[in-house]
Order: structure tokens, then sequence, then C-alpha cells
């Protein structure tokens, strides 16, 4: 699974970051905060919440309004052990 995390830069493309490293931060860390891109699908995020919630992680998502437009917004996750 890859989700687009969210961009510094207006113009800029969105990064993709593959699971095993959300895995790998959450893991050394015991908890992670994570801001992912609009262009995700609602679809994917609820699939993530379900992998680490299925690994016995609290999962906490919110989407963030930056702006006054209805697409400025990203997504914002805490996943805590």
């Amino acid at each position: 699974m890859e989700l687009l995390v969210a961009r510094n830069e207006i113009n800029q493309k969105p990064k993709k970051i593959e699971l095993s490293k959300i895995e790998d931060k959450v893991e050394k860390n015991g908890n992670a905060i994570f801001y992912f891109d609009r262009e995700n699908s609602h679809k994917s995020l609820l699939d993530l919440q379900d992998h680490f919630e299925e690994k016995g992680y609290s999962f906490y998502m919110e989407e963030i309004k930056y702006g006054l437009a209805d697409n400025e917004y990203i997504y914002q996750v805490h996943i805590i052990k």
C-alpha cells in the first residue's frame, strides 16, 4: 500500500510513502503523527486504520482545513501503541 504525504507547497506534487516505512516509524517510537494529502482516497486511509488496529494500535484521523476552499485540507493521522 502506498499513500501520499501532504505536500509542502501548493504547486508541488505529493510524495509517496510505503506502508512498510509507516510501520517502521510507528514501531520505532511507539507512536507517530502523519500528514497525508487530500488526493488519498478515504478508503485507503480506512484500510490503513484497519491495518494498525488489527496490530493493537489506536488510530485517530481527522481532516485539517488550511484554507476556505473545499479542496484545501489534509488528513492528520495519529497512531498510538
